[in-house]
């Protein structure tokens, strides 16, 4: 019960928030209100993440802390509001560069921030989906979903050209369950994620309403690991949010031949705590090509070559290490094009 009013309580601060939010943006109050629950929106992680059982909201997450120093914490009460009244479904040429995540809303600038520590959601790329929206208030509408370019860098600020040019998923008018006006009234649809996608990228999601010009932005942070949408980075009430190790990569020539080459890559651990699984990732030079992988499992990963780890080496203790080798045939080089990147749930 005392949990019951406090979300109730909650409820009532946020609606009320929220529409103070939108008689800010535009010439009338927003009437609908949501925001990407699976996978997560960086809005709805940093409100989970910083909730308190006295019903405040204390971020423990550090970008989420980042984004709460520098916009304050009534965006995280009003997490479901990150839209434009005058959107009209619009986006590359109307929300600028840099302000994605925002929307183009001064009031969220601090979900703009570049920083490779937001909330996680981990994910296995062209694997089938069970996607949610929240719907605090609802409405029809579409919803279109975008995914960052493997160009993309989590340490500068999402750009249009970041993302690839058409959505890898649109849904027309989905069905809605629970109760509208809390955490439980949602959109729900099944769909694949994107094909070929290894490491952290970001799902940017656009809901545009068919009754009115209003329409909604976010930004997911996702993990691209071979996942089952597990969620790192959000601390339970009162808890510090668990730090994953670290993980780092280092590619070795172990032998040549004429047009062929043998090389291992040492995985390292070099954190405080146990890595539970990891992915090393890298771009092979032009000629390159990797034809055999053993005590890692090659994933697919469109441009790039990446490995996963297989289950006897999934963890890898404090100041430990795993190695797995790989043939490939060259016409030129036999190293990576750059360095090889590692990323860990």
């Amino acid at each position: 019960m005392r949990r019951t009013r406090r979300l109730a309580l909650l409820s009532a601060l946020a609606l009320a928030l929220s529409t103070m939010a939108g008689i800010a943006i535009g010439n009338t109050p927003a009437s609908a209100h949501g925001a990407l629950m699976k996978p997560g929106s960086r809005t709805f992680f940093c409100w989970k993440d910083g909730l308190t059982p006295q019903g405040n909201l204390i971020p423990q997450n550090p970008a989420c802390a980042a984004a709460a120093a520098a916009s304050g914490t009534n965006p995280l009460y009003n997490w479901f509001s990150v839209l434009r009244s005058d959107g009209d479904g619009r986006t590359r040429g109307f929300i600028p560069d840099g302000q994605l995540c925002s929307g183009g809303n001064q009031t969220f600038d601090g979900w703009n921030l570049p920083r490779d520590d937001w909330p996680q959601t981990h994910l296995t790329a062209g694997s089938d989906f069970k996607w949610a929206y929240n719907a605090w208030a609802a409405h029809p509408g579409w919803f279109y979903l975008y995914v960052t370019k493997d160009t993309w860098s989590p340490t500068r600020a999402l750009t249009w050209n970041d993302l690839e040019d058409q959505p890898f998923l649109s849904v027309d008018h989905p069905p809605l369950t629970g109760p509208v006006g809390s955490v439980d009234g949602q959109y729900n649809w099944a769909g694949k994620l994107p094909a070929g996608k290894i490491g952290k990228h970001i799902i940017y999601s656009v809901w545009k309403r068919s009754d009115s010009k209003e329409t909604f932005y976010g930004c997911s942070d996702v993990t691209f690991d071979g996942g089952n949408g597990e969620v790192t980075g959000v601390g339970e009430p009162g808890t510090p949010t668990p730090v994953p190790g670290a993980c780092n990569a280092e590619y070795k020539v172990s032998g040549t031949w004429s047009g062929g080459f043998q090389a291992e890559v040492v995985v390292r651990n070099p954190g405080t705590t146990a890595l539970n699984g990891w992915t090393a990732s890298w771009t092979p030079a032009a000629g390159q090509q990797v034809l055999s992988v053993w005590n890692g499992v090659r994933l697919s990963a469109g441009s790039l070559v990446a490995v996963r780890n297989a289950d006897w080496n999934r963890v890898i203790q404090p100041g430990g290490q795993a190695t797995f080798g790989l043939t490939g045939s060259s016409s030129g080089s036999n190293v990576p094009d750059g360095q090889v990147s590692c990323s860990s749930p």
